[in-house]
């Protein structure tokens, strides 16, 4: 296991896969993830998470001072059950992204080489958006790593 440490992104579990939330400060990232968990999403944390690298594939895991902790704009902090989940997209909130695309970026996060997809941030349809990103273009479950995440 390598320690890859805090990163500044949001991220939820869906079907047990990991969708890694990233953009600027105030382009929707706990949103979106409140939205996914209101589709069935499980929160792994929010405006901050802990990487590690275990098997080869990059985990999030909810931070200690924060975790189950998600900031609902105009309402405060609210309290979820959060928990570990090994990352299988990259999900980058951007109002240039591109309105087609053919295939998956690829970025690398702590030494693992993932996928990401731009999405425009400023659309009722950014949860469908991203649970279609994860389906067409996230690393599939097949390739999930055995034995589960090590904290």
């Amino acid at each position: 296991m390598s320690n890859g440490g805090s990163w500044q992104a949001s991220c939820v579990a869906i079907g047990g896969r990991g969708l890694l939330i990233e953009g600027p400060p105030g382009s929707g990232k706990s949103s979106l993830a409140l939205a996914l968990i209101d589709r069935g999403a499980g929160l792994v944390g929010d405006d901050g998470v802990r990487l590690t690298l275990t098997q080869g594939r990059l985990w999030a895991h909810p931070p200690a001072a924060t975790a189950g902790l998600l900031e609902v704009r105009n309402i405060g902090l609210v309290t979820l059950p959060a928990a570990s989940a090994w990352i299988a997209l990259v999900v980058r909130l951007d109002p240039t992204a591109q309105r087609y695309v053919e295939q998956a970026e690829q970025v690398a996060r702590h030494g693992a080489g993932l996928p990401l997809i731009r999405l425009w941030p400023d659309t009722p349809a950014l949860p469908l958006r991203a649970e279609w990103a994860l389906r067409q273009y996230g690393l599939p479950a097949s390739q999930a790593p055995a034995g589960g995440a090590e904290a």
